[in-house]
């Protein structure tokens, strides 16, 4: 059962994600508008849910990402993701995150002979 609510979960977040990024590109300006003041501040307490549960403890570890035998000293790979996507690529778009992106595009194209399409 944990598995398949997983899933359902995980599907309709990643659903809301793309409406969300498609309404961004072709939405006309009072409709994106509306979009932005109604998900902004959804998504900014979202990100401060997150990283509040990723606050290093008093020995500098991230009680989420750290287990018993490894510990992940701060900052651990959710405040780099928020740093990298809220305050240094903020200016700059980012390329899709490789969970998004189709395998074979991580790979070189494919060199074909001179005049075969």
């Amino acid at each position: 059962m944990d598995e398949i609510l997983g899933q359902v979960l995980r599907s309709a977040v990643w659903e809301r994600l793309d409406m969300l990024s498609e309404l961004a590109t072709r939405a006309d300006a009072p409709s994106l508008l509306s979009v932005a003041r109604s998900e902004l501040p959804r998504l900014t307490e979202g990100w401060r849910s997150m990283l509040s549960a990723h606050e290093p403890d008093d020995r500098g570890n991230c009680p989420v990402c750290s287990t018993r035998w490894r510990q992940q000293k701060a900052p651990c790979s959710v405040w780099r993701a928020a740093y990298e996507h809220l305050v240094a690529g903020g200016l700059a778009p980012q390329p899709a995150a490789r969970h998004a992106l189709d395998p074979a595009s991580l790979r070189p194209p494919r060199k074909l002979p001179a005049g075969v399409r």
